[in-house]
C-alpha cells in the first residue's frame, strides 16, 4: 500500500520540510526573501534563526509541530540564513543537524511513509515480502553505495549485505539512516548552490549573529584564522590543502585524515591541539578522534608513532596535488618540511600557543 499525497499531512510536510511537496506548500505561501522584515514573519524568522542555532549548539534541530505553517515555512529561511554566514562550517552544520533529526523521526515511521519520502528521492524501493528475511525493504545497489560513502562500519560494506538480483536488503533503521544521507546531501548541495539575492538588515543582523554564536562555540581562531597563523610554508602543498580542508570543515578521506594527523604530530603539535583541531568537523566525535590520534601518536597500542605516507603512496590515493619544484626532489612530505624549515623566513614558526603542551 502506498501513501498518497492526500495523506501526506500538513504535519507530516513539517516534519519532512526538504520534500517537494512542503516546497510547494511554501510557494503556494508566496513567502519571499525580501518580505522577512515584515513583523508578520516574525515568528518564522525567529524559528529559522533558532534552526540553525540548535545545529551549532547541539547537532540536532528540533521539531515544533504545533505551529505547522511556521516550521514548514522557517526551514527555508534557515536555509538563506545558514547561506547568509558564509561560513561552510555552518551550511555543513546545519545539513547534518537537520538530517541527524530525520533518521530519528524516519526510524518511527510507517513504512509506507518512509516508501512515500524515499520515492520522493527518486528511489526505487520494493517492500520485502518474504516474511522469513528480517529485512523491511530493498534497494537497488546503487541507491545503496551512493549513500553509504559516509556511514563508518563493517556492516554497511556491499560486501557484507544479502543482495537478491540487483537489490540489497535493508531494515527500516538502516532506510532512515540511508535516507538521512540523502537529506544531509539535498540541504549540502542547496546551501552550497545558493545565490542569494540582497537580504533585508534584520536578516543580515541574524546572520551575523549566528557566526559570531559558532565562532564562540568553536573557538574563532581554529575556525577561521587557525590555517593562516598554523600552516606555515614549511608545510608542503598536500598537506596545507588537507590542513585547509579541515579547518573550514570539509570532510576528507581516511588516507586523508591519517597523513594529516600524523604529520602534524610529528613535526610537533601536542595530541591535544590535534584533537581540539578535528572540532572543525561537523559529525566530530570526540572519543573516537582522541582514541585514533593517540594510537597513530604512539600513546595506544603497540606505542608506535607513525609517519605519513609517502609521496608515491599519496599520489595513488589523489592526496598529492598543487605540487612544486621541491616536491620533485623529495618522496616524502616530512623531508619537505625538513628542507623548507630550515629557511629563516617569519612564517615557519607555528604560535606558541600550538606547540605548548
Amino acid at each position: 500500500m502506498l501513501v498518497s499525497t492526500s495523506k501526506f499531512t500538513k504535519n507530516d510536510m513539517a516534519k519532512y520540510p526538504f520534500l517537494k511537496a512542503s516546497a510547494k506548500y511554501v510557494r503556494m505561501s508566496d513567502l519571499k526573501v525580501e518580505d522577512l522584515s515584515n513583523p508578520e514573519l516574525k515568528e518564522i524568522l525567529a524559528r529559522a534563526e533558532e534552526r540553525v542555532e540548535e545545529a551549532i549548539l547541539y547537532g540536532r534541530v528540533s521539531r515544533k509541530l504545533r505551529r505547522e505553517d511556521v516550521e514548514i515555512s522557517s526551514y527555508p529561511v534557515a536555509i538563506v540564513l545558514a547561506a547568509a554566514t558564509g561560513s561552510s562550517f555552518i551550511k555543513r552544520r546545519y545539513a547534518l543537524a537537520e538530517a541527524k533529526q530525520v533518521c530519528k523521526d524516519l526510524e518511527e515511521e510507517s513504512k509506507e511513509k518512509i516508501y512515500y519520502i524515499a520515492k520522493n528521492f527518486q528511489w526505487n524501493p520494493l517492500y520485502n515480502k518474504d516474511s522469513a528475511i528480517p529485512f523491511e525493504f530493498m534497494i537497488n545497489f546503487t541507491e545503496y553505495l551512493r549513500n553509504i560513502a559516509h556511514l563508518k562500519g563493517k556492516k554497511w560494506k556491499l560486501v557484507n549485505r544479502l543482495l537478491s538480483d540487483g537489490n540489497v536488503y535493508i531494515t527500516r533503521n538502516e532506510t532512515a539512516r540511508l535516507l538521512s544521507e540523502e537529506v544531509r546531501k539535498h540541504i549540502e548541495e542547496r546551501l552550497m548552490a545558493t545565490k542569494l539575492p540582497r537580504l533585508p538588515s534584520n536578516v543580515m543582523e541574524i546572520a551575523e549573529r549566528i557566526k559570531e554564536l559558532c565562532t564562540e562555540k568553536i573557538d574563532k581562531a581554529k575556525m577561521e584564522g587557525f590555517p593562516r597563523e598554523v600552516v606555515s610554508s614549511a608545510f608542503p602543498p598536500c598537506i596545507e590543502n588537507l590542513y585547509q580542508s579541515v579547518s573550514s570543515g570539509r570532510h576528507i578521506s581516511h588516507v586523508s585524515r591519517f597523513t594529516l594527523t600524523s604529520f602534524l604530530i610529528n613535526v610537533g603539535m601536542p595530541t591535544e591541539n590535534v584533537i581540539q583541531f578535528f572540532k572543525n568537523f561537523s559529525d566530530y566525535n570526540e572519543r573516537m578522534t582522541r582514541y585514533q590520534i593517540e594510537h597513530i601518536a604512539g600513546e595506544r597500542g603497540s606505542r608506535t608513532r607513525y609517519v605519513p605516507p609517502k609521496c608515491d603512496t599519496l599520489k595513488t590515493h589523489g592526496v598529492c596535488r598543487d605540487t612544486d619544484q621541491l616536491c620533485q626532489k623529495i618522496n616524502h612530505p616530512l623531508a619537505y618540511y625538513k628542507i623548507r624549515s630550515r629557511q629563516p623566513t617569519p612564517d615557519r614558526t607555528m604560535p606558541q600557543s600550538l606547540n605548548s603542551k
